[in-house]
């Protein structure tokens, strides 16, 4: 069995706020990492007051990205707290940011001169449209990202006001890649013994998520439009209403429709029309073939449907609330919910060895180790 600690002996510090750098962070002290959060002393990180609800003096959504580390409130503009800073960086094996763009360098920190001072440094930006371009000074946030991204034109419905994808997909997806990031360089560092700069951007991770419908409009010159619950390349691939509520049903190929329709009481002719055999046909049928499947679960309740598909293996499930997720018997069995600081939270979606990272620790207070930083500097 391997450690679920691999990164142990790693330090990285932390100049985040709000999502984007401390999901990055927090994925690498569930990992095992020694993560140095740095926060203003005056507010600290924003999302300490993105509540109610609240557990202790902090919002849950901070709890939620700050497990395992360490707090250490440094003001910048005080001459010896940027000594502490400096010193710490170039301690650290990585550092991570997401600081709005010329913070830093206004307080006399500049990357390419940190880089050349402590060469296996491996330092990480986390910027809003990217690091040149017109719009790379712009600060920016999810929402704007979504909007920018083209992902909010193909979520929601047609003809509907626009809708936000309701987590934070482009920030903790920003987080995501500046540790993949990060621990591609820290391979490269095994081998040369040098640092890297890992540089990624929200714009950039809204881009990622929309390679398809982008690769779609290269290709053809299409547009995507919302389909709601559905998808633009594959019919049924959506929530049906059901007479007690809604299910979703993912017939992803023709085997799979095909055994949709004969599961389904009322579906028999459906699925033998020669209209509906191929999924490029039933894409472009979409308007005439979804109303018939809605109108046959509209006649069954969801575990009759649940029953009935499961029974020839078409993928469904129902569609749950926030407190049924919680509270499934699956959550529970895969083991994704940890504790810490006396509550339970969501960890990391993988295992290594079977065995789920994560550093059992607690989101710290604001500069909760205040004094073991700056008596060190004394």
């Amino acid at each position: 069995m391997t450690n679920s600690a691999p990164l142990r002996g790693l330090t990285i510090l932390e100049l985040g706020h709000s999502v984007a750098a401390p999901y990055a962070g927090l994925i690498l002290a569930e990992l095992g990492a020694r993560v140095i959060k740095v926060e203003n002393p005056a507010t600290g990180d924003y999302a300490r007051g993105w509540g109610p609800p609240f557990h202790k003096e902090d919002a849950t959504a901070f709890h939620a990205l700050n497990r395992g580390k360490e707090s250490l409130t440094l003001d910048f503009a005080d001459a010896a707290d940027a000594a502490i800073l400096k010193r710490l960086i170039g301690e650290a094996d990585a550092v991570i940011q997401n600081l709005r763009p010329g913070l830093l360098a206004k307080f006399g920190i500049d990357a390419d001169e940190v880089r050349r001072e402590h060469p296996a440094l491996i330092w990480c930006d986390i910027g809003a449209f990217g690091k040149t371009g017109p719009l790379s000074r712009k600060p920016g946030y999810d929402p704007l990202a979504q909007a920018s991204s083209g992902i909010m034109s193909v979520t929601g419905e047609v003809d509907r006001p626009p809708v936000r994808v309701g987590v934070s997909l482009i920030d903790m997806g920003s987080g995501m890649w500046t540790v993949i990031g990060l621990l591609a360089a820290l391979c490269e560092r095994l081998r040369s013994g040098k640092g890297a700069q890992v540089a990624t951007s929200l714009f950039e991770t809204g881009l990622a998520w929309m390679t398809i419908p982008l690769a779609a409009h290269a290709v053809s010159g299409e547009v995507r439009k919302p389909h709601g619950s559905g998808l633009a390349e594959i019919v049924p691939y959506q929530a049906f209403e059901a007479s007690d509520g809604w299910v979703m049903i993912t017939a992803g190929n023709d085997k799979l429709f095909t055994k949709l329709c004969q599961a389904l009481p009322g579906l028999k002719e459906v699925g033998e029309d020669p209209r509906f055999a191929l999924n490029r046909d039933r894409v472009i049928l979409r308007h005439e073939l979804v109303p018939k499947i809605e109108e046959a679960v509209r006649q069954l309740t969801v575990a009759e449907v649940g029953t009935l598909l499961d029974a020839v293996q078409v993928p469904n499930c129902p569609l749950l609330r926030i407190d049924e997720v919680w509270n499934h018997p699956q959550t529970e069995a895969i083991g994704i919910l940890t504790e810490g600081d006396g509550q339970k939270w969501v960890g990391l979606p993988f295992t290594l060895d079977d065995v789920r990272p994560t550093s059992g620790g607690a989101a710290p207070r604001l500069g909760a180790h205040d004094n073991m930083f700056k008596q060190a500097s004394q």
